[in-house]
């Protein structure tokens, strides 16, 4: 295993990211939003999926409290930008990422899962934004990715009233993509991430990167972008190799070229 004090990193086809800060809950301070920054704006040249999880009873409980209770506006504005600029490193970074969530994702905690692409839940799992309880909104993305995800009204209820729901509330809503029991959640990101790395590597990095960029475009726009993209990896041995396999009812060998 490698990493820094906060952030561990087991590398491999699944790269696993774990947040290490269990006597704070894996809150969220500058500390961990630097080490994460590191881990996202440098992805190895290799196909992989990433499992994103916590370490111990919480996923990440949310912001330092104690690390934001004395800022002043343009001090909270430049530590607002700062967990947004990392947590859309998360969201573009150009391989799947998994968020397995084994606890409280509560706060800046739900707003790190909802940059990832799929987020799985232990049926422990409490999410939530919780930040009207203190007197403040989300600042590191949660009134903008909340609303695309489960629709404005779920989100501005959550938003709101700054409940926790449960995971299955979570999954019913569409916040999470699966509830598994605690001890089975990290066994079942590794078989979604398996399955994901059998598929071309070229089609999984291109679906990403249309469904992502098409989602900020007028409707016609996108779907001109998702024909280029179709269109280009028309020009890929996995290609070939894709409809070739199928037409000879054999599993493909694809190489991400």
């Amino acid at each position: 295993m490698t990493g820094k004090k906060y952030v561990k990193v087991e590398e491999g086809e699944i790269r696993r990211v774990i947040i290490s800060r269990p006597e704070a809950l894996n809150a969220l301070n500058r500390e961990v939003l630097e080490e994460l920054r590191e881990v996202f704006s440098s992805p190895p040249e290799d196909f992989h999926v990433v499992i994103l999880t916590g370490e111990g009873k919480a996923f990440v409980a949310g912001a330092d409290i104690g690390e934001m209770g004395d800022m002043g506006p343009g001090e909270a504005y430049n530590f607002s930008r700062e967990g947004q600029k990392v947590f859309s490193l998360i969201e573009e970074y150009p391989y799947p990422v998994i968020a397995a969530i084994n606890g409280y994702a509560l706060g800046g905690g739900l707003e790190l899962a909802m940059a990832c692409d799929i987020r799985l839940a232990s049926e422990r799992a409490k999410l939530g934004q919780p930040e009207v309880n203190l007197g403040v909104i989300p600042g590191f993305g949660g009134t903008q990715r909340l609303p695309r995800i489960v629709g404005m009204g779920r989100a501005l209820e959550l938003l709101y009233t700054g409940k926790m729901i449960n995971a299955e509330e979570a999954l019913s809503i569409g916040l999470v993509n699966g509830v598994y029991p605690a001890e089975e959640l990290l066994k079942r990101a590794e078989e979604m991430a398996e399955e994901i790395l059998k598929k071309g590597p070229l089609a999984i990095k291109s679906i990403k990167w249309v469904v992502r960029g098409g989602l900020q475009m007028p409707l016609e726009k996108a779907l001109q972008f998702e024909a280029l993209a179709f269109s280009k990896i028309f020009s890929s041995e996995d290609q070939k190799e894709g409809m070739q396999a199928f037409l000879e009812k054999r599993k493909p060998e694809f190489r991400g070229r």
